[in-house]
């Protein structure tokens, strides 16, 4: 897979603005539980008083809190609050908000900074809480006696004034018993009962509590709400970003891919098969393209998410860490044993998926002799046997990852039912707050998320690196014929004198020479066969000359210069190649010849049509030049193919013609045309004719023959009839001594 990171250098920019996307989006998904914590600690439990320690407060309740405070917390609470008397602006404003007040000064607390806000807000929160515990156990008394710390109290008794008129030492003594007390709550249960004693005196100063309560709910869900949609946009965005880059990457890769094999000689083409090359070229890169959508939008984000969920949780509540702890310690065992059964199996399948392409390619193109021969329920065995073992692969795979499932959801509910339950006596015993609880709940719920995005990637990644393998396979490859670093140029204007100087050639893996010491000279304006028995080399000789295979020894020459030493595109410039398998593509009789050459008039089309015999089914045609022709030909005759296949080689009007066995479709009639309009409109170019047929060569200048890759006989019909048993025995082969007169 890091073989084909190269490629996605042009969308850096795309991946970094969606790696700051999915920080956000993580960002915002991390900071909701935290809000939805506060809306239970804060506006449900404190009634959305946030702050422990009193905004506005009466003369009386000072007075009352400085009973339970040190000296110099004492001084503190003084020099924290600024008088607002009556008849001034800032108590009228103060007297809407707080009406029970009796006109009397109001305290309103002062800037503080947060080391004084931290120290005086707990100090006040434990004094309210002493205040309002007495004022309680004086209220629930209802005119009886009653207790306060195991001491019985006489009805009537104004508590406050009788600690008051305690010795210092007595009531230090009564301050340590209740920060005793105080210390098996914690701070944060302190100052959230201190915020709900704070809310007490605000009801009793004539504060509307139920506003508050609602405008704070109101106010964190508009912000929960925003943060939502700026997670939701941030989504949006990086999976827009996600699909463009995996798109992009998609499109690279195949045209990659595309003008790497258009540029394969025939020696890499051995290397893989076309089913094989298509596979790679479709399915392949399917599966990278697939693998990079998920990667972009959950290979950052699961991990900040996850690792953002541990440490929120961890600040939330520690004591519970080791719930997390075991659950991912579960789910990585989990992964780990999915990841080592199914990667092995991922590469299995994309060979299957060559096959099954291979087969289906097979039956498609074959499928005249398939019904010639009546084998079509063998070759539908062939293709349900090629199916089923992909199918049986799949399944495999498919019933190991289906297992991960239910796993990731046992662990999601019982790492609920665990939090709840240990939370649970958190709570009870004032550990913990419930808002906490249910926070470090949904941390968890993100931590167990994250990972199950991670183990999608893990079941993607294993196919897609044997994808992206296979894919760099072809990117990789090496080709052995490549232009030269300081190439020449044919001299002008090119005459196409073609020459072999002891040319041998092997097929790559071949322990013996296919061609050996060939050396001969076909000039312009004549016309050279080639002749042999089937396996003689006879078309392994004409790929050479636009090297589709390059020479192992010994030199092609065009006009006294090396093939090898000039760029491929120019040398093929000056040819016209027929291949023994006549080749159309889909599109109309026009396309197919400007094929050859893009600017060919209607004229040069027309010529190399009469030349090639193809006038009278091109003209018959309704559509004329612009009848259809459908994938590969299929729509057309052998002959009619053949024939479009030389037009479209004639319309080039190159230096060097070569058929390859070109005519062997033809009836002899037009073979004899044929030869005969070639041989008045191409007069001045190089011939090269390969053939089964003695009569299509007969009268050709000059006649190679050719036995197990070596020449045997060169000369026109006649010398070769004299000298060479091998022609000889062709010909005898094939005409009666007669028709050879």
């Amino acid at each position: 897979m890091t073989k084909l990171l190269k490629y996605l250098k042009p969308f850096a920019i795309w991946i970094v603005v969606a790696i700051a996307l999915l920080y956000g989006q993580a960002m915002a998904d991390l900071a909701l539980p935290d809000y939805m914590s506060n809306i239970v600690n804060v506006g449900i439990q404190q009634g959305g008083n946030e702050k422990a320690l009193p905004e506005v407060i009466r003369q009386a309740d000072i007075e009352k809190m400085e009973l339970f405070l040190t000296e110099e917390n004492k001084e503190l609470l003084e020099t924290s609050y600024q008088m607002i008397e009556p008849g001034t602006s800032d108590y009228e404003v103060l007297s809407e908000e707080y009406p029970n007040n009796n006109q009397e000064a109001y305290y309103q607390l002062k800037s503080l900074s947060k080391e004084e806000t931290a120290v005086l807000e707990l100090e006040v929160s434990k004094a309210l809480l002493a205040v309002t515990g007495i004022q309680q156990a004086m209220a629930d008394a209802d005119g009886s006696d009653f207790e306060i710390n195991g001491q019985t109290i006489p009805a009537g008794t104004d508590i406050f004034y009788m600690v008051k008129g305690m010795p210092a030492e007595q009531r230090l003594q009564m301050m340590e018993a209740s920060n005793e007390q105080f210390a098996a709550l914690g701070d944060k249960m302190i100052l959230q009962a201190g915020a709900n004693a704070t809310l007490t005196l605000y009801e009793e100063m004539g504060l509307d509590v139920d506003q508050v309560r609602q405008k704070y709910i109101l106010k964190i869900g508009l912000i929960m709400l925003g943060i939502t949609m700026l997670g939701a946009i941030a989504s949006i965005s990086v999976g827009f970003i996600a699909s463009k880059v995996a798109a992009g990457l998609g499109r690279d890769l195949r045209r990659r891919i595309f003008d790497k094999v258009s540029r394969f000689s025939n020696a890499e083409f051995d290397q893989f098969s076309t089913a094989s090359l298509i596979t790679r070229s479709t399915n392949d890169i399917m599966q990278v393209q697939n693998l990079m959508v998920v990667m972009i939008r959950m290979v950052f984000y699961a991990p900040i998410l996850g690792i953002g969920g541990v440490i929120k949780a961890m600040n939330s509540n520690s004591s519970m860490s080791w719930i997390i702890a075991l659950a991912v310690g579960v789910l990585i065992l989990m992964i780990a044993i999915v990841f080592s059964i199914a990667t092995p199996k991922f590469k299995i399948v994309q060979k299957q998926v060559d096959r099954v392409n291979l087969v289906m390619r097979e039956a498609l193109t074959g499928m005249m002799v398939i019904r010639a021969f009546n084998t079509q329920k063998f070759e539908e065995n062939r293709f349900d046997q090629a199916n089923s073992d992909l199918t049986a692969t799949n399944l495999f795979v498919n019933r190991v990852m289906v297992f991960l499932m239910p796993v990731m959801m046992f662990v999601m509910n019982a790492v609920m039912i665990l939090i709840v339950w240990v939370g649970a006596k958190e709570i009870a015993n004032a550990n913990m707050q419930v808002g906490d609880m249910m926070a470090f709940m949904q941390y968890a719920m993100q931590i167990i998320m994250a990972f199950l995005m991670m183990s999608m990637m893990f079941i993607m990644i294993p196919r897609a690196s044997v994808a992206a393998g296979r894919i760099a396979e072809v990117l990789d490859v090496e080709a052995e014929i490549v232009d030269p670093v300081d190439p020449q140029s044919f001299p002008s204007p090119v005459a196409g004198r073609l020459e072999f100087k002891e040319v041998s050639f092997r097929y790559p893996g071949a322990e013996e020479n296919m061609l050996k010491k060939l050396s001969f000279t076909a000039n312009p304006g004549e016309t050279t066969a080639i002749i042999g028995s089937t396996g003689s080399g006879k078309t392994t000789l004409v790929n050479l000359i636009p090297r589709l295979y390059d020479v192992i020894e010994g030199q092609v020459l065009v006009d006294g210069i090396d093939i090898r030493e000039v760029t491929q595109h120019e040398l093929r410039t000056h040819i016209g190649y027929i291949p023994q398998k006549a080749s159309l593509f889909s599109g109309d009789i026009e396309s197919n010849l400007q094929f050859a050459k893009e600017d060919a008039t209607e004229a040069e089309m027309k010529e190399a049509i009469s030349i090639a015999q193809a006038t009278e089914f091109v003209e018959e045609n309704k559509e004329k030049m612009a009848t259809r022709i459908s994938q590969g030909g299929s729509n057309v005759s052998g002959g009619q193919k053949q024939r479009l296949s030389i037009a479209r080689a004639l319309v080039k009007r190159p230096e060097i013609y070569i058929f390859d066995d070109s005519f062997s479709a033809l009836d002899f009639q037009t073979d004899r045309a044929l030869r005969q309009a070639l041989k008045e409109k191409t007069g001045d170019s190089t011939l090269l004719i390969v053939a089964q047929r003695i009569s299509t060569i007969k009268n050709a200048n000059q006649i190679i023959v050719l036995d197990d890759g070596k020449v045997v006989g060169i000369g026109t019909h006649d010398e070769l009839m004299k000298s060479c048993e091998t022609y000889r025995e062709i010909a005898y082969s094939q005409l009666s001594k007669e028709e050879l007169a």
